[in-house]
């Protein structure tokens, strides 16, 4: 019988040189996730990062498993295909606000629809990093950069809302200095069968610096986001002094809990399969709202690929195990001639030599 490997946080890490700007805040997100991937207990030949184009798509080079950098956007349709021919794989994709949700966004919300059982990490610095400084999709409206020196006229993507929308069935907000609570995260998100999707905060100090100052500097930070914990009140404030309620006209309001009884504060439940309450989380921003960070949803559904082994099996057991030679065999085909014409064939043998 052989022993299981005990590993440890070096063994994954590569050999490669890190090559990100210094204090850029992937460096805590790579740190977290080598600290994290020893806990799991799937040996590094069943791990595969596979991520797209930009800053936060160098990371499959700094993971001691196995990975692919592939084109802009397309990580989760690699991803899919991957998990689909292999099973027994663990597969995270890795990919920014940029990567996944402009070019990348019809196949990152397939991927969620499908529930393919896949780890989705998205960095969200709000701008173009790797490309230097232009706006991305999750940019806010009046953001100056390189290719909106006036201010973006565009409307931001909301990450958690987009996946929500899409029927995510575990979703997640993280920030990259909040190590212990960004562990938790990633680890429950690959326990969670199907699809998980995390976004992590991430600060680029270069093109984007402070942009989530609000919920990170330690001396605000309390008063600007709410945790996130399943059957608790959403009680927030350096005090500890404030919470959610929902209003008469059922919107979330901030009230102070000095003036309301504690039952009549919101309480979170992750695990509801109406998607309701997690989508008006998600629509909670700074400086109305604090910022919710945590677990939004947490449910089972069918996973794609497992239904799809079963419906594989099924064709099987009712028809046979096909043959490629029976395929190309099986119906009415044409040739086009030397003259052009058409010439039509009721089954066409193939060559055997």
């Amino acid at each position: 019988m052989s022993e299981t490997i005990q590993l440890n946080r070096k063994d994954f890490v590569s050999d490669q040189a890190v090559r990100w700007c210094p204090g850029c805040g992937d460096y805590a997100i790579l740190a977290q996730m080598q600290k994290v991937m020893p806990e799991l207990g799937v040996p590094r030949e069943k791990i595969v990062f596979i991520s797209g184009i930009g800053c936060s798509s160098r990371f499959p080079y700094y993971m001691n498993t196995y990975g692919i950098h592939s084109i802009h956007g397309r990580a989760p349709t690699l991803a899919t295909g991957l998990k689909l021919a292999n099973p027994d794989l663990t597969v995270f994709v890795i990919t920014g606000d940029g990567d996944g949700l402009s070019i990348g966004g019809n196949h990152l919300l397939h991927a969620v629809r499908r529930n393919v059982d896949l780890n989705i990490i998205l960095f969200n610095n709000r701008i173009y990093g790797l490309t230097k400084g232009q706006y991305s999709p999750t940019s806010l409206p009046g953001t100056k950069t390189k290719s909106s020196p006036m201010g973006s006229l565009e409307t931001a993507f909301n990450p958690i809302s987009v996946a929500l929308g899409a029927e995510a069935t575990f979703v997640a907000r993280t920030v990259d200095v909040d190590q212990r609570h960004m562990g938790e995260v990633l680890r429950r998100a690959v326990e969670h069968k199907g699809t998980s999707f995390v976004e992590i905060f991430q600060n680029c100090l270069i093109f984007n610096d402070g942009t989530w100052g609000p919920v990170t500097d330690k001396d605000v930070k309390d008063d600007n986001r709410v945790s996130l914990e399943h059957g608790k009140p959403l009680i927030f404030g350096k005090n500890s002094d404030k919470g959610i309620r929902m209003s008469r006209c059922l919107q979330p309001e901030v009230v102070a809990l000095d003036q309301v009884a504690p039952d009549e504060l919101l309480v979170h439940d992750e695990y509801s399969e109406n998607p309701n309450l997690a989508f008006m989380l998600s629509r909670m921003n700074y400086p109305e709202f604090p910022v919710p960070i945590g677990v939004f949803r947490d449910v089972q559904h069918s996973v794609y690929d497992e239904v799809m082994r079963d419906q594989v099996k099924q064709a099987q057991q009712a028809r046979g195990v096909g043959k490629l030679k029976d395929l190309y065999s099986a119906d009415e085909t044409w040739t086009v001639g030397a003259n052009g014409h058409n010439g039509h064939h009721e089954h066409l043998a193939l060559d055997e030599g």
